[in-house]
């Protein structure tokens, strides 16, 4: 694996002359020092921003093509024109060299290297088999927890789907330690057959960790043994006259089966990605299909930036590299074309995974038609998107020309608000762009009411506006044109912010429903001229509603966050000497806050960590 000590990279400039030199003339001054030796370099220009993260089996050779501007495209002459500085990192093997390449790749993000636009985690289901009673859920984000994980889902649905199928076919609880351990009747997920209630004694340990052992076996495609065993068990209960059981031993054999039939014809593909890409006009979409335990776990699509002159090879190699740093690696990985280091690739991968990775281009058979369908895929992915730009690009031309602008329009954002009666207030901010709606830059603004009364919806539009745009104009990172969901009202809050800050040639425009709140009757609010409104069928009208119930959604998604997150505080969190670990001992042994308040001090007192003073104190703040 990686050393990280060797992330300190070495610089070049050797000699006063060097640091006079720049572009080709300062590589041709410098090839007499690079090592032939496996390594990374990294191209910096004279304000040490990083342009260029590369790898190669061969320092000098590699860095040699780079004196010579000529042999190149001109895109990568325009990186050349920009050196003022080349740092390297020599290491052991060129897989190594891969690895180290694309961990910097995706920290630093070079404007000349091929980049993945969208770096997304997707879910993933685990069995949380070191716990007493193991838990079957949905999980997202690192592997804190121990236990068996099963994935990755393309989707939420997917994971969704089949999570309902497990539970149906191995009963296994998905409530929370916290409900679990404090349950004494079966909740509903064992009324409608999905769990088998351990936490009310429904079910032995030693029978409820059988159940747990066939999940982990069907986890890992051995699928076909644990029906098996599971046909066996339903034709003894049923001659036993067990029919209730043999139900049961039934219902969880059909939903088996019904895993099973979506899978057929992915035989001896028990975990493999394929991965097709598709290039057309210097732009590409990589489609890469997840396959786990013979089971399809969904299709995601990709869409590298910075492939203009490059090879589907070229950019299949570096969508690997970054893809995978951050991702969990298969067994077995197929490519619609053959990458120029595959070897290579393949030996990293096998590195960071702990096993052997093989990576093929030439398959057969289903696998050859799975391929297929990744680029077929691919090209659809990449046509849809392609026109779904067209008509945004035709519907800013428009919204342009109904404001009177010259420049194109390149970043809206939209502002709502959302609160219930003054509590968990929160603002959001969304944004648009040509390439559609641009979830990272979305922003919510936690409200707080010092400064104006509580409900005051003009008062958290202002302090909303304020917070955004004092950050803005500090950033230089100001949007092209604002919606305010509201009236004429809103609208002067927000021109008011603006005119406070000196805010520049941002044009805010307020967007009000008619009177019965109708989609299609909304009034828009300018700044310099009357209220409009636009036919109920205009397209333009279609975009800004589609804007605004964006924001909307994002307010109130916030909101609800905050609202149920203010509502699990405690009591007890108002207390000093209670920690987390201490109000977690208090909670499991009484239950409950009301629980603790009918007790006496003494009883208190009986909780590990809790002496007689601390209870004492605790008893007094609850009173």
């Amino acid at each position: 694996m990686i050393d990280r000590k060797m992330l300190d990279f070495k610089g070049l400039d050797n000699g006063e002359s060097a640091q006079s030199l720049k572009g080709a003339p300062y590589v041709s001054n410098q090839l007499q020092f690079f090592p032939q030796r496996p390594g990374v370099y990294r191209m910096l220009d004279e304000n040490g921003k990083v342009l260029y993260v590369g790898k190669a089996k061969n320092l000098r050779r590699r860095l040699e093509n780079y004196a010579h501007p000529e042999r190149t495209c001109i895109r990568i002459q325009r990186m050349i024109s920009q050196i003022q500085r080349i740092e390297i990192i020599e290491t052991t093997t060129e897989s190594e060299a891969f690895l180290l390449e694309n961990d910097l790749i995706k920290r630093l993000k070079p404007y000349y290297n091929i980049l993945l636009k969208d770096d997304k985690t997707f879910p993933h289901i685990l069995v949380t088999t070191k716990d007493e009673w193991p838990q079957l859920l949905k999980h997202r984000g690192s592997r804190k927890r121990k236990g068996e994980y099963f994935g990755p889902f393309a989707s939420a649905s997917a994971v969704n789907e089949t999570l309902m199928v497990l539970q149906k076919a191995f009963l296994l609880r998905s409530c929370t330690d916290n409900v679990f351990y404090h349950r004494t009747r079966p909740c509903l997920m064992h009324q409608i057959k999905r769990c088998s209630a351990p936490c009310a004694g429904m079910i032995s340990h030693e029978d409820y960790k059988a159940l747990v052992d066939e999940a982990c076996a069907f986890m890992h495609n051995k699928s076909t043994k644990v029906q098996s065993d599971l046909s066996l068990k339903m034709e003894q209960a049923s001659a036993e006259m067990r029919y209730e059981e043999a139900a049961v031993l039934r219902d969880r054999i059909r939903a088996l089966n019904r895993i099973q039939s979506q899978s057929s014809d992915l035989d001896g593909m028990a975990d493999c990605d394929v991965i097709g890409i598709y290039t057309d006009k210097e732009q590409s979409c990589i489609q890469v299909f997840f396959y786990r335990g013979s089971r399809s776990c969904g299709n995601y699509a990709s869409f590298p930036t910075q492939t203009a002159g490059r090879t589907d090879a070229d950019i299949l190699e570096a969508f690997i590299g970054q893809f995978y740093m951050t991702h969990s690696i298969p067994k077995e990985i197929l490519l619609s074309v053959e990458l120029a280091e595959q070897e290579v690739v393949a030996q990293a991968l096998s590195i960071k995974a702990g096993a052997t990775v093989r990576i093929s281009d030439k398959t057969r058979g289903n696998r050859k038609r799975l391929v297929e369908r990744s680029v077929m895929n691919a090209k659809e992915a990449l046509m849809r998107k392609r026109m779904e730009g067209a008509a945004r690009a035709e519907l800013l031309e428009q919204l342009q020309d109904l404001l009177g602008v010259n420049i194109p329009i390149r970043r809206i954002e939209t502002y709502d608000n959302s609160h219930i009666q003054g509590t968990s207030a929160v603002g959001a901010m969304v944004v648009a762009t040509p390439e559609g709606f641009d979830k990272k830059s979305y922003r919510k603004f936690n409200i707080s009411w010092d400064t104006f009364t509580p409900g005051d919806d003009f008062g958290m539009m202002r302090e909303v506006l304020t917070r955004r745009f004092k950050r803005g104009l500090s950033e230089r990172n100001l949007p092209d044109v604002i919606f305010i969901d509201g009236g004429e009202i809103q609208l002067r809050v927000a021109l008011d912010v603006l005119h406070t800050l000196n805010v520049p040639d941002v044009i805010a425009i307020g967007v009000a429903k008619g009177v019965d709140r109708n989609a299609g009757k909304e009034t828009l609010y300018f700044a310099d001229r009357a209220p409009l409104n636009l036919d109920f069928d205009n397209p333009l009208l279609h975009y800004i509603q589609r804007l605004r119930d964006e924001a909307h959604r994002f307010a109130i998604g916030t909101h609800r966050i905050k609202r149920r997150n203010d509502t699990l505080v405690s009591a007890l969190d108002n207390i000093k000497g209670i920690g987390a670990k201490r109000k977690k001992a208090l909670l499991q042994h009484f239950g409950s806050v009301h629980a603790i308040k009918a007790v006496s001090v003494e009883e208190i007192a009986k909780v590990e960590g809790i002496s007689p003073v601390l209870a004492q104190h605790i008893f007094d703040e609850l009173k």
